[in-house]
């Protein structure tokens, strides 16, 4: 036994990494999913989102970039989904600049899956400087901070946006977030305008965001490829999140096995030794 424990000390870290590439892949391959009951913070998202009429407008902002994607883009899709097959409008910004280009990517993707026109069903704002002034200002009026929408067109002239000036007319904003932008949305558009508010964010930062939830200043939280997969589910459009969260859980047990018998096998040296 201890020539086993040896030897696995010993072991080629290629067939370490081997054996992790496999643990990841296959599942995916295969579409080998856990069973999960999804968290109640994200069938509060959900309820929020799909208990509104058809035609209101729910406001996404897009303030992660490309390091934070594989746990939040997904959180995107699934709420897009649900909003176009709800019948819902949507109005997209985003404080980061990098993510823009994800947003876009994102909402005409999914836009083309249900047949929503531009400038009727949707807009894409994009991005201005000066976070906590933008937030403040949007209260006011959307027009003080964007004028014209991210290709330049004049906001006036898109149907969708002739009736929509404030919050007041926003039913929900969902803060899709990698930071602190989540707190200034709460700190801002929610304690001053009494803003109706969902975030979603990547797992390192939504622990931060409960007192809120808590309190009652947000209406629902989505945290990490976890949260992503229970949206995911509740929308019955399993994808990305859903499917990764056999190989992730699946990698942490490997890994515990792998400390384990590493430890073994460095004992085992030393009592030779």
């Amino acid at each position: 036994m201890r020539k086993y424990f040896e030897k696995l000390a010993q072991i080629d870290r290629r067939i370490i990494y081997l054996i992790l590439f496999l643990t990841v892949l296959l599942p995916y391959l295969f579409k080998i999913s856990l069973p999960m009951k999804p968290l109640p913070e994200v069938v509060q998202a959900y309820k929020e989102i799909d208990q509104l009429p058809p035609g209101s407008v729910v406001m996404i902002s897009i303030d992660y970039d490309a390091a934070s994607m594989p746990e939040v883009q997904p959180m995107l899709y699934a709420i897009l989904r649900h909003c176009f097959s709800k019948n819902l409008k949507v109005v997209m910004l985003g404080h980061w600049p990098l993510g823009i280009p994800l947003g876009v990517t994102a909402l005409n993707e999914v836009a083309k899956e249900y047949h929503k026109k531009y400038g009727v069903d949707y807009v894409f704002l994009g991005f201005r400087p000066g976070l906590a002034a933008v937030i403040i200002n949007m209260g006011k009026e959307i027009r003080s901070v964007f004028a014209e929408d991210y290709w330049g067109t004049p906001l006036d002239s898109l149907p969708m946006m002739r009736n929509i000036h404030t919050y007041d007319d926003i039913a929900v904003i969902v803060g899709l977030e990698a930071g602190s932008v989540g707190d200034a949305w709460v700190q801002y558009a929610q304690a001053r305008y009494n803003a109706k508010i969902i975030l979603g964010g990547t797992a390192v930062v939504a622990p931060d965001w409960y007192p809120y939830l808590q309190s009652h200043q947000i209406v629902g939280l989505i945290g990490g490829l976890r949260g992503a997969a229970d949206y995911e589910n509740l929308v019955h459009h399993k994808a990305l999140a859903y499917y990764g969260m056999t190989p992730q859980a699946a990698v942490h047990i490997l890994i515990v096995i792998f400390i384990i018998l590493g430890n073994l096998g460095y004992i085992a040296l030393r009592r030779r030794k």
